[in-house]
């Protein structure tokens, strides 16, 4: 499969390719270019070329060339979804929910686009302004180079891409080694749709040389990205001597608070449901479970038991509960976090092994707050550590002990403790009696401290990927 550059579908200008391997059966899938520098410099020009039109496109007529992508997403997503399932080893059930994302996302955010009003600021409002009008309006950026992960690609394809290009930006997309076919297809789409070329592109490789090209690319005027804290401090540190706008989302350890009188049949149904969809390679997951020690040891047991009974197997199979993470790399590390904390203190009662791309569920007791999986380790896989506590000062303390910021969430019947939690957890995002991972399209989504830069959403993306211009009507208000 080849890059999408200026609307056409090219090699790497070197030849050099990027094989994608399923990592269900180490089966090749595909190979896509590997892009040289010189590939970059041609899509960043192609890019800054079509922004001089498509800035001036009606908003209307943007919306219309999305209508035209769903409808070919739509008329391709058994496809799509078996693609994405193949590439990522999710299953292809989880594949499924990712694909009806596509239209939820860009349909919220073409009615956005419709609804991005102009400000007046009235003449008379300040002492020697009594005859200045001041209009204010949201311009695009220009060239946005958008970063995918592999954890959710077409997700974070939608946050991305559909707000950049309804504010009138042109993308360049660089979508995660590992799998980046179905984003490459969702390109293709997007240039059948009837996009102009160069308005949106992408291109494939290792973010290791592409990627921190494009974050020092002159011809790059903004940067979102999602991914990992190290990854966006280089990102940022690249991008700004030439004063990039960059949003960021980075990685999490969230806190899974019980307090005592929470409900436990909930608190199980939620932390089963989010630790290990996707195999757990979640950045917004519960990654520590903090138990009161009333509920601890009922707790441990009944979240052993229910994923006790989940299938592994090929991915493809609707039967499949759990697929492998994104590669055999990646198993092996969350394998070493795993033996890192029984070293530190933890006990597992469940899981704890691997087989090549698969992680077998893991569930460790015990865990000490001393353990680094209880501060700033973040563990990208089907792994739930477990600690008890006494007091809800001692685990506020512990869950605000990390680097991290992105969620928290707090299991009580108490609303008044749900309020003190909340505005005591510091993160982006808090949860009552729901796990943290909870993304809506419309919510502003990011993280404090080194979680990340910035917010994605419906709400607040547009402001990321515009600029304010103010218009002075100056005396005109003397008539």
């Amino acid at each position: 499969m080849n890059m999408i550059i200026n609307g056409q579908d090219l090699p790497a200008s070197d030849g050099e390719t990027i094989n994608v391997i399923n990592p269900y059966n180490n089966e090749w899938i595909d190979s896509v270019p590997s892009a040289t520098k010189e590939d970059i410099d041609t899509a960043v020009k192609a890019a800054r070329s079509a922004w001089r039109s498509w800035k001036k496109t009606p908003v209307y007529k943007r919306v219309d060339l999305v209508n035209n992508f769903l409808t070919l997403v739509e008329q391709n997503r058994t496809g799509l979804g078996k693609l994405l399932s193949l590439e990522s080893g999710k299953t292809i059930t989880e594949a499924a929910v990712e694909m009806n994302n596509i239209f939820t996302a860009w349909h919220a955010f073409s009615e956005k686009a419709k609804h991005l009003y102009d400000t007046v600021i009235p003449a008379g409002l300040e002492y020697n302004h009594d005859n200045n009008i001041v209009l204010t309006k949201r311009e695009p950026l220009g060239v946005v180079a958008c970063i995918i992960p592999f954890n959710f690609p077409c997700n974070l394809f939608n946050q991305k891409v559909a707000p950049a290009i309804l504010a009138g930006n042109c993308v360049i997309v660089k979508p995660a080694t590992d799998n980046p076919l179905t984003i490459c297809r969702l390109v293709s789409l997007m240039r059948e749709a009837g996009f102009p070329d160069g308005v949106v592109q992408v291109v494939t490789g290792r973010g290791s040389s592409i990627g921190q090209y494009l974050s020092t690319h002159k011809g790059i005027d903004a940067i979102t990205l999602t991914g990992s804290t190290t990854v966006g401090i280089e990102v940022a540190e690249k991008a700004a001597p030439s004063l990039k706008r960059i949003a960021l989302e980075l990685g999490g350890n969230d806190a899974f608070i019980v307090l005592e009188d929470a409900d436990l049949e909930l608190t199980v149904n939620e932390a089963v449901n989010a630790r290990f969809f996707n195999a757990g390679q979640i950045c917004c997951a519960p990654k520590r479970f903090l138990i009161h020690r009333s509920h601890y040891e009922a707790f441990v047991t009944a979240v052993t038991e229910r994923i006790a009974s989940f299938t592994f197997g090929d991915p493809l199979n609707p039967d499949t509960k759990v697929g492998t993470v994104i590669s055999e790399r990646a198993a092996r590390i969350v394998e070493d976090q795993i033996q890192l904390t029984v070293q530190q203190g933890g006990r597992i009662v469940l899981g704890g092994s691997r087989e090549g791309a698969f992680v077998a569920l893991t569930v460790i007791r015990d865990v000490p707050f001393s353990a680094d999986v209880m501060h700033d380790m973040e563990i990208f896989g089907p792994v739930m550590p477990i600690a008890a506590f006494d007091s809800a000062d001692e685990v506020l303390e512990l869950a605000n002990a990390t680097i991290y910021g992105l969620g928290g969430s707090v299991f009580t019947r108490d609303m008044k403790k749900a309020m003190k939690f909340t505005d005591n957890l510091e993160c982006g995002s808090v949860v009552i009696n729901g796990s943290s991972y909870f993304r809506s399209f419309e919510m502003p989504f990011g993280g404090f401290k080194y979680s990340g830069i910035g917010s994605e959403g419906v709400l607040s993306t547009f402001d990321e990927l515009t600029q304010l211009k103010c218009i002075t009507l100056k005396g005109i208000g003397n008539y």
